[in-house]
Formats: structure tokens, C-alpha cells, sequence
């Protein structure tokens, strides 16, 4: 289609004015803009189009040049919020990127979102207009943290409802990317540790028995609710510590507890190496139909596979 001659002009029919430090983006762009009906200012007039180049220091407020190459690519006036910088000179997110951006990543390991070829691939596949670096700093930095919020009170019901929602999921599918995940996964400064020097890292004090307390706790019965809530407080902060120190979301931190019994040590461990610290392998869905057939043979060779102590651990946190 012939290119429109009238691609730069507002709603109102006056052209829209674009300022650009000299320099060989105005050289490029000049020609574009006069040819869609637009004008360029000399200096930077009240109303005008500021534009700037991504990745160069620019005011609030500036547009990217990419705004011009954009609309005459697609031969339409574009709106100018997508393109906006920020004060860094990067182009903004838009809601509908960063909507993007949590769809893609939902469900990836740790180290895929932590590294690199998860977002070089989501860079090649056009997901956003950002480059795969500014696509990783924006989830790491700005979409993960919004991915957990306290609740307001700490209500035990909110927390056995995260877990029950991770559980019919954990029954449904598992992920795909579990097997890649345990051969990928390493520490965060890409060294891998011995059992025992991770082991001595993962000690957190009080928080080490946070879900045996809680299972304690529903033995016992409705004591006191005080108390019952500090444990379920000492959960919150736990998974939100797991979330912030792995780089993952809630959902990924709830199925790690569940593939580990809900035992903390077990799950930081399994969070940062994708194996268990006693070497045994974690629970799989198939695994837990195993455990409910009232059957020696099957019961043994889940002992076999698990050792006595972790199936009898697996039978109380499924129960409870």
C-alpha cells in the first residue's frame, strides 16, 4: 500500500512536531516524518513530539525514534505511550508486555529464569519490543516482587488455600521443564556446592520447623489462635524469603514444598540445586498414588526408593 501522506497529522488535521537532536537519527528520520505530513522543530518547542534514541539519557516524558520507524512500518499513527522512555532512556513496559512477560515465565525453573536463553529465546520470538536483558531486569526487579503480597491478617485459611490450589495442580501435571531443571540447576554464582556446605547456608533458625509446627499445631487442636498464628506468619515470611532468594513466584515456591514434604530445609535446598540434601529423589504425583494402594510390595519399593523415614513423613503431610 502507497504510504500515507497525512501518517504524522493529529485528529484535528494540524501536523505533529518532533524534536530531535542533530546527529544521524535526524538525518534518518527527517525525510519519514515530512513525508507523513509531519514537521521537524529546530529547537524543542512547548507541544512537541520530544524524541530520543533507547538507551541514551533522556527526560520524562521523551518517545523513542523507534515511535517514527513503527508507524511508517505499519502506515498508521501509532499512540505515543508504548514508546515512552524512561529517565534511563528505556523504553517503557506497557501492561500488556508485562502481562506477556508473566505468561511466558510462569511454570520456568529457577535457572531459566535466572539466566539467559530463556529470555534470548523470548527476544527472538517478538514477545515485547525490549531486548532479553530488559525483559529479565523488569521480571526479576519489578513483575517478581509484585508477585507476592501478604495478606493483610494472617488467616490460616489463606495459606492451607494456596496450598490446596498448589495441590490440584501437583495432581493434574507436573511440570516439563522438572527433569532440565534438576540438570541445570546450580547456585546463583554459578559454583557448585557440596551437600554439607549448602546444608550449613539453609540453616534459618526458627523457620526450619515453621511447617512442622503447624502440622503440630492441627494434632493438637485450637489451643490458641495467637500462637497458631505467629506459626502461619513464620510461613509467610519463609516462602516470601524463598521467593525473593530463588527469584521465583509463589507458584513455583508452593509445588518445591510439595515435592518436599513441606519440609523447609529440604525445599531451600531443592529451590537451589534441584535435587533433595539427602539425595533421595522428590515426590512425584505417581509416587502418591503409589503410597495410597494398600498393597506390602508397592509400599516396600517406595521404601526402597525413598528410605522408611521420608515415606512415613509423606504419609503424615498428605494426611494433613
Amino acid at each position: 500500500a502507497a504510504r500515507s501522506r497525512s501518517l504524522f497529522l493529529w485528529d484535528d488535521g494540524h501536523p505533529m512536531r518532533f524534536y530531535l537532536r542533530p546527529g544521524l537519527a535526524k538525518l534518518r528520520l527527517a525525510p519519514l516524518v515530512l513525508a507523513g505530513g509531519g514537521r521537524l522543530c529546530r529547537v524543542q518547542e512547548p507541544g512537541a513530539v520530544l524524541l530520543a534514541q533507547p538507551g541514551e539519557v533522556a527526560p520524562d516524558g521523551a518517545v523513542s525514534t523507534e515511535y517514527v520507524a513503527e508507524c511508517v512500518k505499519r502506515n498508521q499513527r501509532l499512540p505515543l505511550e508504548p514508546f515512552l522512555l524512561t529517565a534511563r532512556g528505556r523504553l517503557a513496559f506497557t501492561e500488556a508486555e508485562d502481562a506477556a512477560l508473566l505468561q511466558a515465565v510462569r511454570g520456568q525453573g529457577t535457572v531459566r529464569v535466572s539466566g539467559r536463553a530463556l529470555w534470548i529465546e523470548l527476544e527472538r520470538s517478538g514477545l515485547t519490543r525490549h531486548s532479553w536483558q530488559a525483559m529479565r531486569d523488569r521480571y526479576l526487579r519489578h513483575l517478581l516482587p509484585r508477585l507476592w503480597e501478604p495478606p493483610q491478617t494472617e488467616d490460616p485459611t489463606q495459606i492451607r488455600g494456596l496450598f490446596a490450589a498448589a495441590n490440584r495442580e501437583f495432581e493434574s501435571t507436573e511440570s516439563e521443564s522438572d527433569s532440565s531443571d534438576v540438570a541445570e540447576l546450580s547456585t546463583q554464582d554459578g559454583v557448585r556446592r557440596s551437600p554439607g556446605e549448602t546444608a550449613s547456608e539453609l540453616k534459618t533458625g526458627p523457620e526450619d520447623t515453621a511447617f512442622p509446627d503447624i502440622q503440630l499445631q492441627r494434632q493438637e487442636g485450637p489451643q490458641s489462635t495467637c500462637s497458631f498464628s505467629s506459626v502461619v506468619g513464620q510461613v509467610i515470611k519463609t516462602m516470601e524469603h524463598f521467593m525473593e532468594k530463588f527469584a521465583v513466584d509463589l507458584h513455583t515456591v508452593t509445588q518445591a514444598f510439595l515435592k518436599n514434604s513441606g519440609d523447609v530445609e529440604d525445599t531451600s535446598y531443592f529451590l537451589q540445586t534441584g535435587q533433595r540434601l539427602d539425595g533421595y529423589p522428590v515426590w512425584s504425583r505417581e509416587d502418591d498414588l503409589e503410597l495410597q494402594k494398600d498393597d506390602e510390595h508397592v509400599r516396600n519399593k517406595l521404601i526402597a526408593k525413598f528410605g522408611a523415614e521420608n515415606v512415613a513423613k509423606r504419609i503424615v503431610f498428605r494426611e494433613s
